[in-house]
């Protein structure tokens, strides 16, 4: 039957930021498709904890600085810990730094692109390296954004590195699928999270945005939650290297 190719049941997913927002409602879907969660957090996910194990699922803490390199090998044997195994990671985590392009500081710049853009290749080569060892394949889900597309104004660095997430994602998806792993990306349109708060209470750059999307109004984490157990489940098996744009239609206006 085609729905148990999307059951995710045995299954250890990685969710790197899900104590939050859309990081919370990924681990929460995949937890209801049936897969044990390890949420890879700076800070305490203690609501997302608790809902993956009202579910029945079993949920791991681990608490880690994803800006350092070197902590990345390390969150995969931790990971291991849980179940034996890993077979989803989802690249979430990241930042946004806003200034005008032509005073925009280095480090800025280097906070942004290390941690949405490096350590998302240097965890998902650790990822691959135990899926290649497991001999079972894996999923890789990388977290995109709208300006993997577009240029934005004011983010350069986030630019940069969400269109470099775009291009890795084809770029390991060429080199890993012979292995059986399948590397694709998300990326959400506006979503209504903490994040966003300060846009949606500004009336006019409220209105300007809902006036661009189709969908007529705010996504929410919710709406991931579908394309994100597909990608990490048996439904997707030939998707590679693609990127799914979640936006309401955003990208088609």
């Amino acid at each position: 039957m085609i729905l148990n190719t999307f059951q995710l049941a045995g299954r250890t997913a990685v969710v790197t930021g899900c104590n939050t927002g859309l990081g919370q409602g990924i681990a929460l879907a995949l937890a209801q498709a049936g897969a044990d969660i390890v949420g890879v957090n700076q800070s305490a996910p203690t609501q997302t904890m608790a809902q993956v194990q009202a579910l029945g699922r079993k949920f791991l803490d681990v608490r880690k600085n994803l800006s350092d390199t070197s902590a990345l090998p390390g969150i995969v044997q931790e990971a291991l810990t849980l179940t034996g195994h890993i077979d989803i990671l989802v690249n979430n985590a990241g930042i946004i730094r806003r200034a005008d392009a032509i005073n925009f500081s280095e480090s800025d710049w280097d906070d942004v692109v290390n941690l949405n853009l490096k350590n998302v290749f240097f965890l998902a080569q650790a990822a691959a390296r135990q899926f290649i060892a497991q001999g079972t394949g894996g999923k890789i889900v990388n977290i995109a954004s709208m300006l993997s597309f577009q240029g934005g104004v004011r983010v350069p660095s986030y630019t940069a590195s969400k269109s470099g997430v775009m291009g890795i994602t084809r770029a390991l998806s060429n080199e890993w699928a012979k292995h059986g792993i399948n590397v694709n990306a998300i990326a959400p349109g506006y979503m209504a999270t903490n994040n966003t708060a300060a846009l949606q209470a500004a009336p006019v750059r409220n209105a300007a945005i809902l006036d661009r999307i189709p969908a007529g109004r705010w996504g929410t984490p919710a709406d991931l939650a579908g394309p994100v157990v597909f990608l990490a489940s048996a439904a997707s098996d030939y998707v590679n290297g693609y990127t799914v744009a979640v936006d309401g239609g955003w990208l088609a206006r």
